[in-house]
């Protein structure tokens, strides 16, 4: 047990990363099928209002769960909006053009191509969270 809480604590940026993005996943999904499937709102404009919401929640949990940012004061926390906010904007622009190669040409169901599309998007999202946003500062 002890080395399991090691292995945690080693790991645990990654492993609370995993599990936000995977709850930012599903926030994701389940938007996109409540306006595709429920509402009859086209798939791109439905990938778009998900991305909104989910980017939202995204960004709350990451801040306080996975990488435990704390801002001094009202500018750096909008400074940390906007970062966060300007890095999901790229990879929202890779996940609409993702979503029109796999349903448009290659023609997979666009539900099947949200899931695998939201995959390739957590990475990209990890990488500039950690790098680009929520980066420590140093003492």
């Amino acid at each position: 047990m002890n080395n399991l809480v090691k292995l945690y604590k080693k790991y645990s940026e990654i492993i609370n990363y995993l599990i936000v993005g995977g709850l930012t996943t599903l926030v994701s999904i389940l938007v996109y099928a409540l306006f595709t499937k429920v509402f009859n709102v086209n798939y791109m404009l439905s990938n778009v209002i998900s991305w909104i919401v989910s980017v939202s929640f995204a960004y709350v949990t990451n801040k306080k769960f996975v990488f435990k940012s704390k801002c001094d004061n009202e500018m750096d926390v909008l400074f940390e909006i906007y970062q966060f906010f300007k890095y999901r904007l790229f990879s929202l622009v890779i996940d609409i053009l993702l979503m029109y190669v796999f349903v448009e040409i290659i023609n997979i169901d666009d539900m099947i191509a949200k899931v695998i599309v939201q995959v390739i998007v957590i990475a990209l999202n990890y990488v500039f969270s950690k790098l680009f946003v929520f980066k420590k500062k140093e003492s």
